[in-house]
């Protein structure tokens, strides 16, 4: 597999020799197998920390440490954010090391100093270690209302104006791709051809949906973005090695392909109470697995707005028979924003929206 990539123009610093690591970290081994194990191989999960901080609050704050976290390759699992009345703010941070060293007291003394960098003397007290069953308790997420878990979960955006998804004029483009099934080309392949707009992870969709469908690529072609739209040619098969004749099948594949590049992220605005929520879900993959940076997308785009963040917390959903995982976030009050409009509350989900697909 050959990829010509270059650096986001969103994160112009790539840390290429990690890069380089973490790939060959999750390729296969080149050595040959000369028996058989019927057994699957169990690889050891990545243990979970605790980052817990108390400190005083500011705009900006939340995004702030996410991004120190991010920078230093550390993945964020659960995140438990609470604000008290006098103006503080309790962190809970369940936390993976990519580089699988936050157990030595170098990698720790690191992520201690880039924090306090940070955070400074607002900083009350910051501790990390390895999570227990705490971890467990912050799982799940709080339960949601029926007619909130229905307008998240939708399979499509309503073209209605009052819907609390409603797109603005330019972002409509993004409900339009095209998905072509072809086996004249190849006596042993499937071509699927698809051609729709570009926007950040649109590969990683397609190769998710097609991972998580038991869908093997031989051949692939990804273009250039060409006036902001991609084109790309999959030669593909089923799991058993054959071709999609099937016109069931074609047709469930490619309406199961247009649901996941054109609506892969979900973003509402609702009431919780006397409250004001933003939530944001993705599907989480068939191997558990849920989207990069979410987290960090959401709290740059609620920063750049200047609103603050009163409670958070991430946690999984199941619905329709596939489970969610689901950002909450509750709005302070006291922004720049009428959160009790629906033009304001628009323009939020339309500027979180923007950053979570590149636009």
């Amino acid at each position: 597999m050959v990829f010509w990539v270059v650096p986001h123009s969103s994160s112009p610093v790539v840390r290429w020799p990690s890069l380089k690591n973490r790939l060959q970290s999750l390729c296969p081994s080149c050595s040959v197998t000369f028996y058989l194990n019927d057994q699957p191989s169990n690889y050891p999960a990545s243990p979970v920390y605790l980052l817990k901080f108390f400190c005083l609050d500011r705009k900006g704050l939340l995004h702030d440490v996410t991004q120190v976290l991010c920078e230093l390759e550390l993945t964020i699992q659960k995140v438990k954010v609470t604000t008290t009345p006098d103006g503080r703010v309790l962190d809970l941070f369940f936390i993976t090391d990519n580089m699988e060293l936050l157990h030595t007291e170098e990698r720790q003394h690191h992520l201690c100093k880039q924090l306090d960098a940070v955070l400074g003397d607002s900083c009350i007290s910051c501790k990390l270690r390895l999570a227990g069953p705490e971890y467990d308790c912050h799982h799940g997420i709080s339960s949601l209302s029926p007619a909130v878990a229905e307008e998240l979960f939708l399979f499509v955006l309503s073209d209605k104006e009052t819907r609390l998804q409603a797109l603005s004029s330019d972002m409509t483009k993004l409900k339009k791709a095209n998905v072509v099934v072809d086996n004249s080309l190849s006596p042993a392949h499937t071509l699927l051809q698809i051609h729709c707009v570009d926007h950040k992870s649109l590969f990683y969709d397609i190769l998710r949906t097609l991972k998580d469908c038991n869908i093997k690529i031989a051949f692939g072609r990804f273009s250039p973005n060409s006036k902001g739209y991609r084109d790309l040619d999959l030669f593909i098969q089923q799991k058993d090695g054959k071709k999609f004749v099937d016109p069931e099948k074609q047709n469930g594949l490619c309406s199961r392909l247009k649901v996941e590049m054109l609506h892969p992220l979900r973003v509402i605005i609702a009431n919780r109470g006397p409250d004001t929520e933003l939530l944001v879900a993705n599907p989480v993959e068939l191997s558990g697995k849920g989207r990069p940076r979410v987290f960090y997308d959401v709290t740059l785009a609620l920063k750049a707005l200047g609103i603050c963040i009163f409670s958070a917390e991430i946690g999984r959903y199941s619905s329709s028979d596939r489970e969610w995982e689901v950002y909450r976030f509750l709005l302070d009050e006291n922004c720049g924003f009428q959160l009790s409009s629906t033009l304001a509350r628009n323009q939020i989900v339309d500027r979180v929206r923007r950053m979570l697909m590149g636009w």
